[in-house]
C-alpha cells in the first residue's frame, strides 16, 4: 500500500532475496553500479554477508583486507587531482572543501592539539595547520594513503605528523591528549564496532576537548544499487556482527590510466544513527549538536541527483524524502 511522504509514494513489498523493499517513486532509466563522483557504469555487485566468525573471517582478516583495499585505492586517487590537492600545493592559505563547510565550529585553533581520525591521503589534515594548530595528527590504516599524504604535507609546507595505526589501536599509538577530535565523510563504515570506536574518541580528548564527525547518514548506505526500479532499502540500518563483503575493483573516484585496485575484497558495516549517538553518550560525551541534511559529498546516482555551487549533490526530485549525511559535535567533561 502507497504511503505518501511528502508527495513520494513509498511503497513496502516482500521480495526473495529481501525481506522489505522501500521503492522510492523516483524511477531511473537504467540498472547500474556507479563510480561515486565519475559517471562511469560498472556491473552490480552485492554485497556478501559473512555469516559466522571463523578463521578466514576474523575481526584480523577483515582489517587485512581493508588496509590493502586501501592502499591500493590511495595510488589510484593520487593517479589524479585527488580531491583538488594541487590548490592546496599553490595556495598556502587553502583548505579542502571537505575541511573549509565546518572549520568555523572549531574556534580558534591556535595552539590546539587535534588529531585526524582515519585521514587517508591527508587533504583535510593540513587545513588544521594552516589554521594555527600546534600539534596536527593524522592517523590511518594504510601506509600507501600515509606515504602521499606526508607527501602533501611536506610540499605544502604544513607541520602535520601522520601515523600509520587502525582507529581503534589510536590510543596506544599516539601520546597526549587532544583539543579537537575530527574524523569525516566515509569513516563509520568501515568499524565492526560503533561502541568501542566511542570509547575511543572519548580516551583520545582532554577534559573540555571537541568531538566532531561528519559522514554518510545510515539511512543513505541502506540503499541497493540497482536503482532500474526505484531506491530500494537492502543493506541493514542496524549494526550487524558480520560485515558485508564486497570484491569490486572500483573506488569512488577514477582516473584515466590509474592503477587499478588488485586487493578487491573488503568489508564495511552501517551503524544506526541512534546506535552511533548512544555510543558516543556512553562513552561519557556530551551530544552539542546533531544535524542530518539532504546532501551528500557524492552522487551514487546520476539519474536522480545534481550538484549544488558548493560541489555536493542532492536528489532532484524530493530531497526532503532522504537523509543524505548527518554531523555530530559532542564534548567531554
Amino acid at each position: 500500500r502507497p504511503i505518501l511522504l511528502g508527495g513520494v509514494g513509498l511503497v513496502i513489498r516482500s521480495s526473495p532475496s529481501v525481506p522489505f523493499r522501500a521503492l522510492c517513486s523516483l524511477t531511473p532509466p537504467a540498472s547500474a553500479r556507479w563510480h561515486r563522483g565519475t559517471g562511469e557504469r560498472l556491473l552490480s555487485i552485492p554485497p556478501a554477508y559473512n555469516s559466522e566468525m571463523t578463521e578466514t573471517n576474523s575481526h584480523a582478516q577483515w582489517f587485512s583486507d581493508n588496509e590493502h583495499n586501501w592502499d591500493d585505492r590511495a595510488e589510484l586517487h593520487m593517479a589524479g587531482n585527488y580531491c583538488d590537492y594541487q590548490r592546496l600545493l599553490e595556495d598556502p592559505t587553502a583548505m579542502s572543501a571537505e575541511l573549509a563547510q565546518d572549520i568555523e565550529r572549531f574556534g580558534d585553533l591556535t595552539g590546539k592539539d587535534v588529531i585526524h581520525l582515519q585521514c587517508h591521503v591527508g587533504t583535510d589534515t593540513i587545513g588544521f595547520a594552516r589554521r594555527g594548530a600546534s600539534r596536527v595528527i593524522g592517523l590511518d590504516l594504510s601506509e600507501a594513503s600515509l606515504a602521499h599524504a606526508r607527501s602533501i604535507a611536506k610540499r605544502a609546507d604544513a607541520d602535520v605528523e601522520f601515523v600509520h595505526a587502525n582507529v581503534y589501536d589510536a590510543r596506544q599509538a599516539v601520546s597526549g591528549n587532544f583539543d579537537l577530535v575530527y574524523t569525516s565523510i566515509g569513516v563509520l563504515c568501515w568499524l565492526p564496532d560503533i561502541a568501542r570506536w566511542a570509547q575511543v574518541i572519548a580516551s583520545l580528548l582532554k577534559p573540555g576537548g571537541t568531538f566532531f564527525i561528519r559522514d554518510d547518514h545510515p539511512m543513505f548506505m541502506t540503499i541497493g544499487e540497482d536503482i532500474s526500479d526505484g531506491l530500494k532499502i537492502e543493506q541493514p540500518y542496524f549494526e550487524q556482527d558480520a560485515p558485508m563483503t564486497w570484491d569490486d575493483e572500483s573506488s569512488y573516484v577514477d582516473c584515466t590510466d590509474a592503477p587499478r585496485i588488485t586487493h578487491t575484497t573488503n568489508h564495511q558495516w552501517n551503524h544506526s544513527l541512534g546506535q552511533i549517538v548512544t555510543a558516543l553518550i556512553n562513552a561519557g560525551l556530551v551530544i552539542d549538536e546533531l544535524e542530518e541534511t539532504p546532501r551528500a559529498a557524492w552522487c551514487p546516482w546520476p539519474e536522480l541527483m545534481e550538484q549544488d555551487s558548493a560541489g555536493g549533490w542532492h536528489l532532484r526530485e524530493h530531497p526532503e524524502c532522504l537523509p543524505l549525511q548527518f554531523a555530530i559535535t559532542a564534548h567531554k567533561n
